[in-house]
């Protein structure tokens, strides 16, 4: 019965519209004030106060008080995997809506931050070309990072050192291409490289990363991964029978 009310008690948090495209905002790993996030959700910021101080006491947000801003964020990544988790049922069980897409969902959909790793059709791509590369083997389970894999991410510039308690290498289910891109410590460092490097920047106000014209070529010549006239991501060693969804 505990485990049901609360159940109940996270679904009802997550299932308001307002709270909804909060935590929507806050998927991309950074951190955004109420006033940022009120903006978002179009509501006052008074509202938007009373829906994050619900989120934080149910310990869905986190909250940093720096001067007289406060800095909200997703409270861990198992948080963020129940959100994106959602996200995934709603795309592939949900009844289809028919509403047109912008030229964010399209962006949004080629490239983007999930919580602190890559997804989207790029993060697809760098997974498949890590698998067809024998770097990593990928399960519906989980994930292992080869030892030649290990070495290439060395190379790459990608450390995964010092190991932590936190999930290490995991397939995560992407919404939009309903195949997977990795999470996990990897995920996350390959991500953080990818952004080092200046291959992906961020775009202001969303959680889509742009490819550079130097990413075009890293991409290339390191992962293998050629990005077509329509802007699709193709691996040249990828294997069509890989795990898909």
């Amino acid at each position: 019965m505990v485990a049901a009310a609360n159940l109940v008690e996270v679904a009802a948090l997550v299932g308001d519209t307002a709270r909804a495209t909060m935590l929507n905002a806050l998927m991309g790993g950074q951190s955004l004030t109420a006033t940022e996030l009120a903006y978002c959700a179009n509501v006052s910021r008074s509202t938007a106060s009373g829906h994050l101080s619900k989120l934080v006491a149910a310990r869905l947000l986190t909250v940093i008080r720096e001067r007289r801003f406060s800095y909200y964020r997703i409270a861990s990544p198992l948080v963020a995997t129940m959100l994106e988790s959602m996200k995934v049922v709603a795309a592939i069980e949900a009844p289809p809506r028919r509403q047109p897409r912008s030229a964010n969902d399209d962006a949004l959909r080629f490239a983007r931050s999930c919580y602190d790793h890559l997804a989207g059709r790029v993060g697809v791509a760098v997974t498949d070309a890590l698998v067809a590369m024998g770097h990593i083997v990928l399960t519906e389970e989980g994930g292992e990072v080869t030892a030649s894999g290990e070495r290439f991410l060395a190379a790459f510039g990608a450390d995964l050192m010092p190991r932590s308690r936190r999930i290490f290498c995991q397939p995560c289910l992407d919404w939009s291409e309903r195949r997977y891109h990795l999470k996990g410590l990897v995920g996350a460092r390959i991500l953080d490289r990818l952004l080092q490097l200046g291959w992906l920047k961020c775009v202001s106000g969303s959680r889509a990363l742009q490819l550079t014209s130097s990413g075009r070529v890293g991409l290339s010549e390191i992962f293998q991964i050629e990005i077509n006239n329509e802007g699709v991501p193709i691996g040249r060693l990828c294997d069509p029978r890989r795990l898909t969804a």
